[in-house]
């Protein structure tokens, strides 16, 4: 049935709840698991602002490490849980919006599903986030939308 799922955390309860359906069918299907968590970082014209604006480079380019350090310990956490429940797991830390981040990751895998939480990973407070929302408009796999409030 699946051979590729992808799911998204930013590590949040909700998240979580979303993650332990895309392990549970990983494990009845057989599938392997890629779990993305995207971050945003300042790309270079928010740089070169930020000196504008007299803030020091330095500060902008380590809370951009800081930022993606903190997301690849997260997905290594979720990839680790998702191991220890029989699943072959990956993760992706994509420095990239988190609809971009998984419809890349899920182009780049060939999945055949993405699962993502109802309420979106940035905590909208909406029925159906703008992540969902956006995923399951322009996926080019099938994608089950997980209950998480």
């Amino acid at each position: 049935m699946y051979k590729q799922i992808v799911v998204g955390t930013d590590g949040s309860e909700g998240a979580s709840l979303a993650v332990s359906v895309a392990v549970d069918l990983a494990r009845l299907t057989g599938a392997d698991l890629h779990i993305v968590y995207a971050h945003k970082i300042a790309n270079a014209f928010q740089v070169a602002s930020a000196v504008e604006a007299g803030m020091a480079p330095g500060a902008l380019l380590d809370s951009n490490e800081a930022i993606h350090a903190e997301g690849q310990r997260i997905c290594d956490r979720t990839v680790e849980q998702a191991r220890r429940s029989g699943v072959t797991a990956e993760g992706h830390c994509v420095g990239a919006d988190p609809v971009e981040a998984l419809s890349a990751v899920a182009q780049d895998v060939h999945a055949d599903l993405i699962v993502v939480g109802n309420r979106g990973m940035s905590g909208a407070k909406r029925m159906l986030g703008s992540v969902p929302n956006s995923v399951s408009h322009h996926a080019k796999c099938g994608v089950l939308i997980v209950p998480t409030s």
